[in-house]
């Protein structure tokens, strides 16, 4: 029968080595996993952001390098072929054909292509993540980035030698110091695992403590950082997933506006069509109505497409302007004079001299002073002002007006007021105006008061 310090210290042993075992898996598990799932989710993300900017990027060299310098991991893009065409971190001339590779591989055939292995060219353990992106040339490039695995077997082979010289201190001790001692450890270990089973289930908890022993406070100290990288990879996942929503909306707005201005003339041009086809017999006066009545519709359909295609080419910076001497006074009145037939009961008084003249690009100026007019004309009833001098162009009427919050957002593309379509048909009118106004480097300036009027004004 064995001695009472031989049973203690044996219980104790047993377990203290279950303790070791049952925590030394789980940080080992969790540090593991975690460290390689969040690496591998950051560097898809990294891929995703990567593969928007190839279509712009012209030196691919310089971007692998950029996205070393910035993110401190290695950047690598293929041809489909396997030849390296870029490399951040070695000579991409000196190295060999990739189109075997494991990852490459597997993004042929998933979205993403993962394998985890020792590099021959940099002689490090890396974690490797690549994509199949294809370019609006029609080009096809293999982005593949790759992270350091770090040491994390070291980590816990060392924590494990820390825990067992603890041992030695628990078997010096007496019964009930070890006890103690045990317990305290059961602790620390039920509080480890509640923060991962907190972290399993996505809650807020990105901190967690100890002062129990140094080993503890490793372990801690660990998850808190991993915890920390966790919440910020996902913070970072939150932004992108935004921006991909304003996106999504954009384009809804773009749908929305385009189906709304097209339904009409759309169903005007069927309808009469229609009819026409139908009735081979119809009335000569009806048939030249329709036919009016169909052509003014298809004009009204290409000039919503010359405006969109306007605003396209604005909005890349693609227009460039024809800049010549131009009368002011003549540009106004010729757009007056285009939207009277429009407005026959209404009254366009211009004040200003006939010797201003004003360095810009006459066709394209004419459509701003024709949007200003024109929105005046819709949201008053009386006589609309045009008044100019060698600094500004003012357009002033007494309309409804405009709200505050609304003149912020005004001259957004495709942006409508609540219930009054500032913006012309698409909602892209004042955002026309204003990209032509910046674009002859003037200044746009709105002011505005409900029930009282507006003043839009252009500042040379």
């Amino acid at each position: 029968m064995l001695k009472f310090h031989q049973i203690v210290l044996r219980k104790f042993l047993v377990l203290f080595l279950t303790l070791f075992i049952i925590v030394g898996g789980i940080i080992y598990f969790w540090e593991y996993e975690f460290y390689l799932q969040s690496s591998q989710n950051a560097l898809q993300q990294d891929i995703q952001l990567i593969s928007l900017q190839l279509d712009k990027t012209k030196d691919l060299d310089k971007l692998t390098q950029q996205i070393k310098k910035s993110l401190g991991i290695r950047a690598t893009i293929i041809d489909t072929d396997g030849k390296v065409i870029a490399e951040s971190d070695a000579n991409k001339t000196t190295m060999e054909n990739h189109r075997y590779r494991p990852e490459i591989m597997m993004s042929d055939t998933k979205a993403f292509g993962v394998s985890t292995r020792k590099s021959h060219t940099i002689h490090k353990e890396l974690l490797y993540v690549a994509k199949k992106v294809t370019l609006n040339n029609g080009k096809t490039y293999y982005i593949r980035l790759a992270q350091e695995i770090k040491g994390i077997n070291q980590q816990i082979t060392q924590l494990a030698v820390k825990v067992f010289s603890v041992l030695i201190l628990f078997v010096m001790a007496i019964f009930y110091v070890s006890y103690k001692i045990n317990l305290d450890i059961q602790k620390e270990v039920e509080k480890i695992v509640a923060f991962l089973k907190a972290l399993t289930k996505k809650k807020k908890t990105t901190y967690i403590q100890s002062d129990y022993s140094q080993e503890f406070a490793l372990i801690t100290s660990l998850l808190t950082k991993v915890s920390q990288i966790i919440v910020k990879k996902e913070k970072r996942k939150s932004k992108y997933t935004e921006k991909l929503q304003k996106l999504n909306q954009q384009k809804d707005d773009i749908i929305s506006a385009i189906s709304h201005e097209f339904k009409n003339p759309i169903a005007v041009v069927n309808g009469y069509s229609q009819t026409l086809l139908d009735d081979p017999n119809i009335n000569p006066n009806i048939r030249e109505k329709f036919l009016k009545k169909i052509h003014t519709n298809g004009t009204k359909l290409s000039a919503l497409i010359n405006t969109l295609r306007l605003s396209l080419k604005l909005d890349s910076n693609q227009k460039a302007l024809q800049l010549t001497q131009v009368s002011l006074y003549d540009l106004i009145r010729e757009c007056s004079d285009t939207l009277k037939p429009s407005y026959p009961y209404r009254k366009i008084i211009i004040e200003g001299s006939k010797d201003i003249f004003i360095q810009a690009d006459a066709t394209m100026f004419s459509i701003v002073i024709t949007n200003l007019i024109e929105n005046a004309l819709k949201y008053s009833e009386d006589e609309v002002h045009v008044s100019f001098n060698e600094k500004s162009l003012n357009v002033v009427d007494s309309g409804i007006g405009i709200n505050e919050k609304e003149l912020e957002n005004i001259t957004q593309k495709f942006y409508r007021v609540n219930k009054n379509s500032w913006n012309n048909s698409l909602g892209l009118g004042l955002f026309l105006v204003n990209k032509i106004i910046n674009l002859h480097n003037f200044k746009l300036v709105i002011e505005s008061k409900v029930h009282e009027g507006s003043i839009f004004s252009v500042r040379f």
